[in-house]
């Protein structure tokens, strides 16, 4: 008997949070076929769970105007060669995770051909740049939402889009794990702990982590025995916040370097400075007080302030619809206004537990079994053809 035609899936992440989420729904949809490859672009997550990467992540993980404009001609080549590659031999469906910039304009060109295009993670229409609404579903068979107020954008408009949660909220546990993180991270139940999270990208430490080192000095001048957790995702960010140290003469400064590690780093903190993105919302998950913290190029900067919608940029605050905790943008962000925010959280345990309820209510909100959910979508987006073609794993 001739085995099944595998189902032939392409998938472009283009950052850290995008490689988690990918290679989450490569799970659950090869437990829902019993034949699938997966190829395009991705990182360690997704080549772990059999992905053939055409392209490093790595190379796609640029943010801000001025930074990618520095990087466009690679960009350029990597989006050039996959668009010939999946047009001359087109995959059952493509799924772009995240990274709209680069990928609508891979996904408009599949679907053209007649490819379903699947882009998992809406874009922050809800912030800036509500026009790429019309963008999206010229290019898109269908958007995975991770927020639930994103949904009734798309349905306005008569995109398909269906919620299906967020998978750090299946992943991270409800219970505060304070007391369990500070055990195997050898730290004492009555130690100060500030955790420090300066980005995954080797940009934004450049543009950060001399300010986040400053803020350290700063709150250790007011508290003797704090103590500092640096997670960091990469050799190469460890390296340039190690450079940081030497330049900031903070060699002295009890900061301790981690290598990942950044939910265990969290979950022993009083408080977390945090750069906004991804890690606000698994601080938030966590139930972790936090001030957030961005800097950029200051064109990029200008560039995109012209464009938001929203008086606040982190997760946290944009799904509490008001502001929770702190936030500290470009020129605001100096040492001592971030020291000063840090040691506020840490003395009002009030405010903390009044936080922590928020973050709890917006935890429960969003644990929604996601990859299921979201493989669940997938597959109703194949054409029919595929789908009897590759018999259901369990069978």
């Amino acid at each position: 008997m001739t085995a099944p035609v595998p189902v032939r899936i392409a998938m472009v992440a283009g950052e850290a949070s995008g490689d988690l989420l990918a290679s989450q729904l490569m799970q659950a949809l090869q437990e829902k076929l019993s034949g699938v490859e997966f190829f395009g672009v991705g990182g360690p997550r997704m080549l772990g769970m059999g992905f053939q990467a055409w392209h490093p992540l790595e190379k796609l993980a640029v943010r801000g105007y001025v930074e990618v404009l520095r990087h466009y001609r690679e960009i350029a080549a990597i989006r050039s060669d996959l668009k010939r590659r999946l047009l001359a031999d087109p995959p059952d469906i493509f799924i772009g995770v995240d990274a709209p910039d680069f990928n609508l304009a891979l996904e408009k060109a599949l679907k053209r051909r007649g490819v379903p295009s699947i882009h998992y993670v809406s874009p922050s229409i809800w912030a800036w740049r509500g026009e790429r609404i019309h963008k999206i579903g010229a290019a898109v068979s269908r958007v995975l939402a991770l927020f639930p107020f994103e949904t009734a954008l798309y349905e306005k408009q008569g995109i398909p889009v269906t919620y299906v949660g967020h998978p750090l909220a299946d992943m991270l546990p409800i219970e505060d794990g304070r007391d369990a993180a500070r055990t195997v991270l050898g730290l004492s139940s009555q130690a100060p702990v500030f955790a420090l999270l300066p980005g995954s990208r080797q940009s934004e430490l450049q543009y950060m982590a001399d300010t986040f080192i400053e803020t350290a000095r700063r709150i250790r001048d007011q508290i003797p025995d704090a103590v500092f957790l640096a997670p960091l995702t990469s050799r190469e960010t460890r390296e340039l916040f190690d450079a940081a140290l030497h330049r900031c003469r903070a060699k002295e400064l009890p900061i301790r370097l981690l290598f990942g590690h950044a939910h265990q780093a969290m979950m022993a903190a009083d408080a977390v400075l945090v750069a906004s993105g991804t890690a606000t919302l698994e601080a938030a998950l966590l139930k972790r007080p936090m001030a957030i913290v961005y800097k950029m190029a200051p064109l990029s900067y200008r560039m995109m302030r012209r464009m938001g919608y929203l008086p606040y940029v982190g997760l946290p605050n944009v799904l509490a619809g008001r502001f929770i905790v702190p936030e500290f943008i470009q020129d605001e962000a100096t040492p001592e206004n971030l020291a000063q925010a840090l040691l506020n959280l840490y003395a009002d345990k009030l405010l903390c537990e009044r936080i922590r309820s928020v973050f709890t209510e917006i935890h429960l909100q969003l644990r929604q079994n996601a990859a299921d959910k979201a493989a669940s979508a997938v597959l109703d987006c194949l054409p029919m053809v595929v789908s009897d073609r590759a018999l259901p794993a369990a069978a």
